[in-house]
């Protein structure tokens, strides 16, 4: 797939229009039985037909039935490194023979469950683990700008190291 042909009206665009490039990514609720406290739906504004559904991790007494929002922001992670992985692949004209990402947090329930204030709420470590396998004739310069710029170039991964403010209002309708 040619990365570049795909890329290159975006790039100009961005470039005759600057003001046109930045957006907002949206996820709304979808809907879902108010009835069942451990389980929700949410759907991303960007494809509307789909719906992730999500619900209480078992160890704050959920059933295990779909993952929780910590296995989503985990995936979106995991999601983000690999995608990002195969298109500067792509880009570099790099044949991948195998990739494989692995993302794990560390999370003590006890902070969801109000068990004390010494209990953190919320991933307190990430660690992920790509790993990836290209054709012998890949030179390790090149294998190694792959990897460099994957990991430039992935949103959420650089998101995640950042940080950020994040806004959040609670409201009350009658």
């Amino acid at each position: 797939m040619d990365i570049k042909a795909l890329q290159r009206p975006l790039r100009e665009a961005y470039e005759a229009d600057p003001a046109s490039a930045p957006l907002t990514l949206r996820v709304r609720s979808a809907l879902s039985d108010l009835a069942d406290p451990l389980h929700c739906a949410v759907t991303p504004d960007s494809t509307p037909d789909v719906t992730w559904r999500s619900g209480a991790h078992p160890a704050v007494g959920g059933t295990g039935d779909v993952p929780c929002s910590g296995d989503l922001l985990l995936a979106a992670l995991a999601a983000c490194q690999e995608v990002t992985l195969r298109m500067v692949a792509a880009n570099q004209e790099i044949e991948l023979l195998d990739v494989r990402v692995e993302v794990e947090g560390d999370w003590d329930p006890r902070g969801t469950l109000a068990m004390g204030r010494e209990f953190p709420i919320g991933l307190t470590a990430i660690r992920c683990r790509t790993s990836v396998r290209v054709g012998a004739d890949v030179n390790e310069q090149r294998a190694a700008r792959l990897l460099k710029s994957a990991e430039r170039y992935c949103v959420v991964l650089n998101t995640l190291r950042a940080g950020m403010d994040v806004y959040s209002e609670f409201s009350l309708e009658r």
